[in-house]
């Protein structure tokens, strides 16, 4: 696809502006260089030139909009012809679209030659609607037809990229969904479905038995490097109960505060798009719908001791009670036609990131700065960047990729965030196993202790089996740790053994489990970035002024953490890259911060973070934009990796 940009046209421009009505338009649509020319300086009109991003940018086609008090009206819009059939009319129509939007226009309206059914049906596709004819509106027999698109109306793109696929496409009674239906032989035969790998599929088909038409619609979706729903891989998970049983350990709790009012020992849920009809089990449904990435399913529950799921299965399109249809039918409405962007994109972009964000956050991961550098450097590689809130959730499956710039906690939004976006197929980062893992300080000890990665003499004290002798033999000052504390918060240094009491009545109201290690003294704290397990940035963070961590948060200062001091990576000790890229390692291959210390020659780890943090002016300090421009790489060749994966994966059933 190639890339645009628009500006406005000067007089400069006359010259080619001439050029392209002569190679575009019949003789009787041509506009004069007079006209043109007034075009270019008149308030009224507003002509604007794309040209092709390089080296030199390169004219290749024109807008001209005429503007009344509620309407943008398109005079013209014309591409070269050797630039035509590649995606730049619908850029430039979406530039329209946006100048419309931001300039409070109610409406778009056009004039298209009425004996032009191609380049009407070319509109239709892009959301304009025809309103009128207008009799010999070029000259003697040339009608036109007039059309408009409203601006509270999304912009189309021109193709359906969501597919229902289903044996009996006329049972499917609601139409008014952002979907194409489809039946299973056209899917499997239609050459417009295999070569494009920007569908995505939701397989309702009568069957997903092994070899039916159910299953190959999912294996030829995965083959073909298109986003299905369910995968072939999640069709085979759902008849291993054991799986089962692991995947909801995590909701234990929510099932159970769900279902506790429940009088009978059976309970049956509908799940449909990730909704469920009735409001008391919307929470559990958005859970079950993480777990199980199905359109349409039903879980069985059977209390015993406690609510357990007895059976779970995908529900196909005939299965679904008939007093449940119409809700049905509602919640694929909203899950099909969710406004994707508030505005539209200026350009046309390969892939469109998330980035979650809480401006609201006292200390985030990225400051407003370093946050634009992101938004800079993916928009620099033809990606589009929105950032969303907590609030967006249901907007996620829209993008391509999730990039967590938020503090992250497993029994948090980001972690739901996450989660639901990797069900979705997403790329992300921090994905839900980083952050499972970098949130508990208790699992990384066990961990990098298995692996013999040296880290401070820790142990773990336990709530309920806790002996306060065992502090009589401790060697102080120790460090009592909450397990999935950040930022230094939940951190006590504790000098005696009356600190150390203080310190764990409070830190055992928040949790079972407290993390006790060895004071180990240095002036600073090594932060290796690491990416993809290479190192891409570090920084010594040195101790807040007075005080035994990088955050002294009792300060009365408005800038509460140490100095720090950035270093090309070539600076840094081997060892300490080492025993970095080793811990990290064990995590993942996500974006991590590791904190390091080097105490008498020996490195030691403290932890490993997930989402760490990446702000304008310090961890940027050396790399400066490279930093910004490794980050988004990393998660573009992600996205293209999961496409050639799903594209080439056929052994996956």
């Amino acid at each position: 696809m190639i890339t645009i940009t628009t500006r406005k046209a000067d007089i400069h421009d006359l010259e080619f502006l001439l050029r392209l009505e002569n190679e575009s338009f019949s003789a009787f649509q041509r506009n004069t260089g007079r006209n043109i020319k007034h075009g270019i300086i008149s308030d009224f009109q507003e002509v604007l030139i794309a040209e092709v991003n390089g080296d030199h940018n390169e004219p290749i086609g024109a807008i001209v909009l005429f503007k009344y008090t509620k309407t943008v009206r398109i005079y013209s819009i014309a591409v070269l012809p050797s630039f035509q059939n590649k995606g730049i009319g619908e850029q430039l129509l979406r530039e329209v679209y946006t100048y419309a939007v931001n300039h409070s226009f109610k409406k778009i309206t056009l004039e298209v030659r009425a004996g032009d059914a191609r380049l009407t049906a070319w509109y239709k596709a892009r959301g304009f609607e025809k309103v009128g004819v207008l009799k010999d509106f070029y000259g003697k027999g040339e009608d036109a037809l007039k059309m408009e698109l409203k601006t509270d109306a999304p912009f189309k793109t021109g193709r359906t990229t969501n597919l229902i696929v289903i044996n009996q496409p006329f049972k499917w009674k609601n139409h008014d969904i952002n979907a194409r239906i489809i039946t299973v032989k056209d899917y499997i035969s239609n050459p417009d479905y295999q070569n494009n790998s920007d569908f995505r599929v939701f397989n309702l088909c009568s069957s997903y038995r092994y070899q039916s038409y159910g299953y190959y619609v999912s294996l030829l979706a995965s083959a073909r490097g298109q986003r299905v729903i369910p995968s072939s891989t999640t069709i085979r998970d759902f008849r291993i109960n054991n799986l089962v049983q692991s995947a909801v350990y995590d909701i234990d709790e929510v099932i159970h505060k769900t279902l506790e009012k429940e009088q009978n020992s059976n309970f049956t849920l509908y799940v449909y798009f990730g909704h469920s009809v009735k409001k008391e089990y919307k929470i559990l449904a958005a859970k079950l719908y993480q777990l199980f990435e199905a359109p349409l399913f039903r879980v069985d529950f059977v209390k015993h001791d406690k609510w357990l799921i007895r059976d779970i299965r995908m529900l196909t399109f005939n299965k679904i009670p008939d007093g449940d249809m119409e809700m049905m039918y509602e919640f694929a409405a909203r899950y099909f036609n969710k406004k994707r962007y508030n505005i539209s994109k200026l350009t046309n972009f390969k892939y469109d990131l998330a980035i979650l964000t809480n401006p609201m956050e006292e200390n985030p991961p990225s400051n407003a700065e370093s946050l634009q550098k992101f938004k800079i450097a993916a928009n620099r590689k033809g990606v589009y960047v929105e950032f969303i809130s907590r609030s967006e959730f249901d907007k996620i499956n829209e993008f391509d990729a999730l990039f967590i710039r938020e503090t992250t906690n497993v029994n948090h939004h980001t972690y739901d965030f996450s989660r639901t976006a990797y069900a979705e197929g997403l790329v992300v980062v921090d994905d839900p196993w980083s952050i499972l893992r970098c949130s508990n300080k208790i699992y990384q000890n066990e961990l990098f202790r298995k692996h013999r990665i040296l880290t401070p003499t820790t142990v773990v004290f336990t709530k309920n089996l806790f002996d306060e002798k065992e502090l009589e033999t401790m060697k102080y000052p120790l460090v009592l740790k909450q397990p999935d504390s950040a930022f230094s918060l939940g951190v006590h240094k504790v000098n005696d053994k009356t600190e150390a009491k203080v310190a764990l009545h409070e830190l055992f109201r928040k949790s079972d489990m407290v993390v006790c290690q060895e004071f180990l003294f240095s002036d600073f704290d090594w932060r290796i970035g690491i990416l993809d397990n290479k190192p891409i940035f570090a920084c010594k963070y040195y101790m807040s002024k007075g005080h035994w961590q990088i955050y002294n948060w009792e300060s009365t200062e408005t800038d509460k953490s140490g100095d720090f001091e950035t270093l090309d990576i070539g600076e840094v000790p081997e060892a300490i890259l080492q025993t970095a890229q080793k811990a990290s390692a064990l995590i993942g291959d996500g974006l991590y911060g590791v904190d390091l210390k080097m105490v008498d020659n020996k490195v030691y780890v403290v932890e490993v973070n997930d989402n760490p943090n990446i702000d304008a002016g310090v961890e940027d300090a050396f790399l400066k934009d490279k930093l910004y421009d490794m980050v988004i790489d990393s998660i573009v060749e992600r996205i293209e990796i999961a496409k050639n994966i799903r594209r080439i994966n056929f052994t996956d059933h």
